[in-house]
């Protein structure tokens, strides 16, 4: 099961979500939704309510608040921590116990969200042009965007690649991974990230132009010569992801003699991005 956390925007407030592709539907924020209908002045208000809520609703046998989960979503802090979700049913539910004039409006636009989401998946050319969108609302360059879409289609090229061969999901993908960057850059993803002081941040959207350049040349030539040797499974894959690696390893340190100095930076997005477009967040690969 895959889920990706994205930041829907509702009247300039922040509600947080979350996509599960099993079931094909979104997790929103319970309180992220209060926050929107009480107009509170901060999340503290807004939990206060929410939990008075719950409580009432669960005194009175509520279905909906039974069957409510929690997922892991990123606070204010950065850090991940376990928060009330529900999915568009379950939300339409609770709405009815918030009197509010928003609440239309949000379930009008909740609807949106969800049916969007469906379109993309019959479309992915649509799930493209909302990632161009996020990343511009974010305040990225429209060169660092079209390259960044590059290597999206690169690495689905390599990781189809990988599973024709036999490479399972999951831990035999990050390994593979870690060969490949780490033989052109000398860093595993883990150190790479430690490198330029991310934590759960997507390193890819943290790269320069440069970096982004070669980890793309990387998984390219790793995905050709895989084409071309025809392997199975891990083993003959860990070969192929060194000198695939091995292709920008060697383009990068040309590029550096001539430069006189590394490509490999410790700068990250939050260094030149706004601060307030960066909060609102964009989803990884």
């Amino acid at each position: 099961m895959t889920k990706k956390e994205a930041i829907k925007i509702f009247e300039e407030r922040k509600v947080r979500t979350v996509w599960d592709d099993k079931e094909e539907k979104w997790y929103f924020s319970i309180v992220d939704v209060v926050n929107v209908l009480t107009d509170s002045k901060d999340y503290t208000t807004a939990r206060k309510y929410w939990n008075k809520l719950k409580q009432r609703l669960k005194a009175e046998g509520n279905e909906t608040v039974t069957n409510c989960h929690q997922l892991k979503l990123r606070a204010a802090d950065g850090k991940m921590r376990m928060t009330d979700v529900a999915d568009t049913e379950q939300l339409f539910r609770l709405i009815q116990s918030i009197p509010s004039p928003k609440a239309e409006p949000f379930k009008q636009w909740m609807a949106q969200v969800a049916s969007t989401r469906l379109d993309q998946l019959q479309d992915p050319e649509m799930s493209i042009d909302q990632a161009v969108a996020d990343y511009r609302r974010l305040g990225y360059s429209e060169a660092w965007i079209n390259q960044r879409i590059k290597s999206i289609e690169i690495r689905k090229e390599l990781t189809d690649e990988w599973k024709r061969t036999g490479v399972k999901e999951g831990t035999e993908y990050a390994l593979l991974t870690d060969i490949i960057t780490k033989e052109w850059s000398g860093f595993t993803t883990k150190q790479y990230k430690q490198h330029k002081g991310l934590k759960k941040e997507s390193l890819r959207d943290n790269m320069t132009n440069l970096e982004m350049a070669f980890n793309i040349l990387a998984e390219a030539s790793s995905t050709e010569l895989s084409k071309q040797r025809d392997p199975h499974g891990l083993s003959e894959q860990t070969k192929i992801a060194k000198d695939g690696g091995s292709v920008a390893k060697a383009a990068r340190n040309q590029l550096e003699d001539k430069l006189g100095h590394s490509v490999i930076s410790s700068t990250k997005a939050s260094d030149y991005l706004p601060p307030i477009q960066e909060a609102e967040g964009v989803e990884a690969d």
